[in-house]
Formats: structure tokens, C-alpha cells, sequence
């Protein structure tokens, strides 16, 4: 059967919806794709093939996910990057390219290729790539390999504003930014790119709770509230443990925000696979960001949705947690 009528077989059977005034979207076990990324899913999940020492970086969208990236690339790079003589190779490749063309989204760079790439093949171990995937769409393959899991999740009132800012990148100013209470309606419904963002969340903290030696749980606030501690258990997680204090600092250095948006391949360049802006994936990066833009109804509203979705589950999103509730370095 021809894939493009496989496809629409498969979408005339799902529920439908648009967002963001221009995106179809179809719900497929309760979460929701575009169809190009729904097709990628669904043949990720059946042809790939884990290794045991693969790494799965993983989050809903807007919640860190570059960040996150270029964290974990420059990590399982530092002892890849030695010369004959043992000395680090200077060169300094998120200067070169993006984080995501170093961390591949399975689903919306690599399984999107026409043909589908053969992953046995070509690719050094350990590989690292990313989803947006809940848990539940993930292949076997993750799941029963010894492959590792890192997934990152935000404040669910940052993640609406910065999903907010980077869809309105794609508008003309003539049509200027798109009305911030039609995006709130589908955020809260769950109706955006691989929403809800609450079952997304969930999926991955109750398997973390279950698996914590295969699934690492983060929290972007964590990570910009004590980056050297945070980076520290991810590093040992990642099984790539720093030897020295400088190397922590170094890595933090290299892949803060502010550097990433001054450098020139993400002032100037255009991502290929979402025909966005690079300095799109870079904006603020400030916790607490949605107190210039919600109103007072919308925080409460969000605030009632959290506390009924997370309820009984022992996660807490709030953007103001205490350090006393920061997690401890395993």
C-alpha cells in the first residue's frame, strides 16, 4: 500500500483539530501530532532498534528541550573530543551548528526522511537523540533495552508563554501575534503539538519513580536555580562524571543561553525540518516569565488544572519551589 494513502486512512479515523489558527492536528492514544509527525512516530516505532547504551533525551515541547541538548551533547562529548596526545580538541562545535542538528528529534528530523534512515549503520555508539513522544509512544526497543531516558519538564505557565512566543514567529506582521487567550483555550484542553502536557509530564515521572537507574526526571527550574549541582547528576546519570569542578563550569559556561543566542549560526540560520528562525529556539529563558503576560484569571485557572492533574502523584510544578525541595545529586 502506498504510505501517503496508509496515512490518510489512518488520519481519517482520528479525531481532528487546529491550532494555532493554521496547524491540523489528530489525537492518536490520547495525544496530539500533525500529520507528518504522526507518520514519523508511527514508523520510529516500529523499526527502531535501541542499543543498551543509547540516550533518550525526552520532553513536551517548550519545556527545555534545547537547553537539555546542548547540556548532554557537550557531556558525552568531553571525552570524545581527545586528540592522540589527550588533549581536548579545541574546536567548538555548538559555535558550528544548532544543538538539534548534534541531537536528532526522532520524529521530527529522523524519521521524517524519505527514505527512513538505516540507524544500524553509520552511527557511533553511544548514539543521542530526542523525542517529543509521550512514554507510551516510545518503541520497545527503548523501553526493554538498557538505553538511558532523560526528561525535562517546566512550570506548565512558562511552557504556554514560551510556546506562545515561538508560534508567533511564524506570523507576518501583518497578521501580528496570535490571540494569546485562543492559545491558552487549547493549552488547557491539551490540544497543542504532542499535548496534553499533563499526561505527557505524568507518563514519564511515574516510569521514573519505577525506573530512576533508566529514566532521570529534571525540572528546568532545578537546573537554572543550581545548574552546577543539576549538571552534575546529569553528568553521573549519563555515566560520564566530571573529574574537576572546572570542567563542571565549563560545560555550564558553554551552553548557557546567553552564549547559544550570541552566537552567529543561531542569529542567522534557519532550522530545515520546522522552517523556523535558530534564534527562535532562544528567547528568554526567565522563570517566571508568565507573570508579564497571563492575566490574573488565566494563572488561577492554570494553577486549579495543575493541581487537579498532579494530584496524589508527589510532583510539584510550581516555578518558586524551595530549596529545600531542589532534588538531591544521586
Amino acid at each position: 500500500m502506498d504510505p501517503n494513502s496508509s496515512t490518510k486512512l489512518l488520519l481519517d479515523q482520528l479525531p481532528k483539530a487546529t491550532f494555532f489558527e493554521n496547524f491540523d492536528l489528530y489525537q492518536k492514544d490520547g495525544f496530539w501530532y500533525r500529520p507528518r509527525y504522526l507518520e514519523a512516530a508511527v514508523a520510529c516505532y516500529s523499526r527502531f532498534e535501541a542499543r543498551d547504551d543509547d540516550v533518550i533525551l525526552a520532553s513536551a515541547m517548550k519545556t527545555g528541550s534545547t537547553w537539555l541538548k546542548a547540556l548532554c551533547f557537550c557531556i558525552m562529548q568531553r571525552q570524545c573530543c581527545e586528540g592522540n596526545n589527550g588533549k581536548k580538541v579545541p574546536e567548538d562545535l555548538l559555535a558550528v551548528h544548532h544543538p538539534a542538528f548534534y541531537v536528532q528529534t526522532l520524529e521530527i528530523q529522523v524519521y521524517t526522511a524519505n527514505p527512513p534512515p538505516d540507524l544500524s549503520a553509520g552511527m557511533e555508539s553511544p548514539r543521542l537523540f530526542h523525542t517529543h513522544m509521550p512514554y507510551s509512544a516510545l518503541p520497545e526497543s527503548i523501553k526493554k533495552s538498557k538505553c538511558k531516558i532523560v526528561y525535562i519538564t517546566r512550570n506548565p505557565k512558562d511552557t504556554l508563554v514560551s510556546m506562545w512566543h515561538f508560534f508567533n514567529k511564524l506570523r507576518t506582521p501583518e497578521q501580528g501575534p496570535y490571540p494569546l487567550e485562543q492559545l491558552f483555550e487549547s493549552f488547557c484542553n491539551g490540544v497543542f503539538h504532542f499535548g496534553p502536557l499533563f499526561d505527557h509530564v505524568l507518563q514519564y515521572w511515574n516510569k521514573s519513580l519505577k525506573l530512576p537507574h533508566k529514566i532521570l526526571f529534571l525540572k528546568y527550574e532545578e537546573l537554572q536555580r543550581n545548574p552546577k549541582e543539576q549538571v552534575k547528576r546529569l553528568a553521573s546519570f549519563l555515566g560520564k562524571p566530571f573529574a574537576e569542578e572546572e570542567e563542571v563550569e565549563e560545560v555550564i559556561r558553554g551552553c548557557s543561553l546567553e552564549r547559544l543566542k550570541a552566537l552567529e549560526v543561531n542569529k542567522d540560520e534557519v532550522d530545515p525540518w520546522v522552517g523556523m528562525p535558530n534564534s527562535a529556539f532562544f528567547r528568554t529563558g526567565v522563570v517566571g516569565d508568565w507573570k508579564n503576560i497571563l492575566t490574573k484569571e488565566m494563572s488561577e485557572r492554570l494553577d486549579q488544572i495543575t493541581s487537579m492533574k498532579l494530584k496524589g502523584s508527589g510532583l510539584d510544578l510550581d516555578d518558586a519551589l524551595e530549596p529545600s525541595c531542589v532534588a538531591v545529586t544521586q
